[in-house]
C-alpha cells in the first residue's frame, strides 16, 4: 500500500520527535514543591541543577547514598534500597532551598539524566556564580568563570568537573592549562595523622595558582572525618569532594581533595622523609703474622 505525501511527512515528523525524546534529559520544573526523584540501586543518576548548591541530607542516608556535587551537577548513586527521603539543595548565591524527594529501589531499568528548570524570574535572579545575564553577550563570555570567580575557586570547580563530570558539561576556563604535579606516587606527609593513602591524580594551572587533585583512600575499617585543618603543607586552600571516608572496602572509602598552591604543589608539600639506607659492614678479622725471625 502506497502512502500519501502527507502521511509520509507525518511519519517522519513523529519518528524524529520520538528519537529526540529518547536521547534528551528529563526536564523537571522547580515550582517550590518537592521533586520526586527515582533511583536504582548501584546505578548513578545525574541531575543537572545548573546552580552552585550546598547539599543537606539526613543521617539515615549515610552509607546508603553516594552524593557528588561538581559545578552544579549532582551524581547520586545508592548502594542499597531506601524509602523516600528528602534532600535539601541550597543555592549559595541567593539562599533559595530546592527540595528533592529521592527513593532507591532494586531496578535494572536505565534511568535518564534529569535537568532542573526554573521560572524565568528565578533563573535570572540566580544565575550560577554571577554569570553575565545579557542576551547580547557572546556565549564564550557568559561561560567563562574567570570574570565571576576568584582563580582558586574557578580552578577547584574546573578540576572537580574534569575528573567527575561528563565531558560535555565541563565549563571552559580561559587560560587554564594542564601541568605535571611533580609529586611522588604515594604522599605520606599530607595527612600524617590519618590512616589514609594519598595518591596524586592531576594538576591544572591558572596564572600563578595551581590546583592539584589528590585521591584519598581509607586504610582502616573505621569512618574517617576529614578537615582542611588536618592538611600539612603551605597551601593557599584545600577542598574535599566529601568531608568523610567510609571504612576500607566500602563504596565510600575514597574521595578527592583539591589543593591550591602558588606555583607547583611540590613546593608547598612537606618533603618526603629520606630513606635511610643501612650500610652492611663486613667485619674482617686479621690474624697477626708470626715473626719467624724471633725464633731463630
Amino acid at each position: 500500500m502506497k502512502l500519501s505525501t502527507t502521511m509520509k511527512l507525518t511519519l517522519f515528523v513523529v519518528t524524529s520527535v520520538i528519537s529526540l525524546q529518547t536521547s534528551a534529559e528529563i526536564l523537571m520544573q522547580w515550582q517550590r514543591t518537592p521533586l520526586a526523584i527515582d533511583l536504582n540501586v548501584e546505578q548513578e543518576r545525574i541531575i543537572f541543577v545548573d546552580r552552585n548548591v550546598k547539599i543537606g541530607y539526613p543521617p539515615s542516608l549515610s552509607g546508603k547514598l553516594r552524593i557528588q556535587n561538581a559545578g552544579g551537577t549532582l551524581y547520586l548513586k545508592p548502594t542499597q534500597a531506601f524509602p523516600e527521603t528528602r534532600l535539601q539543595l541550597q543555592d549559595m548565591q541567593n539562599g533559595e532551598i530546592i527540595l528533592l524527594d529521592v527513593e532507591a529501589k532494586e531496578n535494572k531499568d536505565k534511568l535518564e539524566p534529569i535537568k532542573l528548570v526554573y521560572e524565568p524570574k528565578q533563573a535570572t535572579d540566580s544565575a550560577t556564580f554571577g554569570e553575565i545575564e545579557q542576551d547580547s553577550q557572546p556565549l564564550s563570555e557568559i561561560t567563562q568563570p574567570k570574570s565571576s570567580l576568584p582563580a582558586p575557586a574557578a580552578l577547584t570547580r574546573y578540576a572537580a568537573q574534569s575528573l567527575y563530570a561528563p565531558l560535555r558539561t565541563v565549563e571552559p576556563l580561559d587560560g587554564v592549562q594542564s601541568v605535571h604535579h611533580r609529586l611522588p606516587a604515594n604522599i605520606t606527609t599530607l595527612l600524617p595523622g590519618l590512616p589514609v593513602k594519598a595518591t596524586p591524580l592531576a594538576a591544572w594551572q591558572l596564572g600563578d595558582y595551581v590546583v592539584t587533585a589528590v585521591k584519598l583512600k581509607n586504610q582502616s575499617a573505621e569512618i574517617v572525618k576529614l578537615d582542611p585543618r588536618y592538611i600539612q603543607g603551605r597551601f593557599y586552600a584545600a577542598t574535599y569532594q566529601h568531608n568523610w571516608l567510609g571504612g576500607k572496602g566500602t563504596a565510600e572509602d575514597t574521595t578527592t581533595v583539591y589543593l591550591i598552591s602558588l606555583g607547583s604543589a611540590d613546593n608547598a608539600m612537606i618533603p618526603e622523609p629520606k630513606r635511610v639506607v643501612k650500610k652492611h659492614v663486613v667485619k674482617k678479622t686479621v690474624k697477626p703474622q708470626t715473626d719467624h725471625a724471633e725464633g731463630k
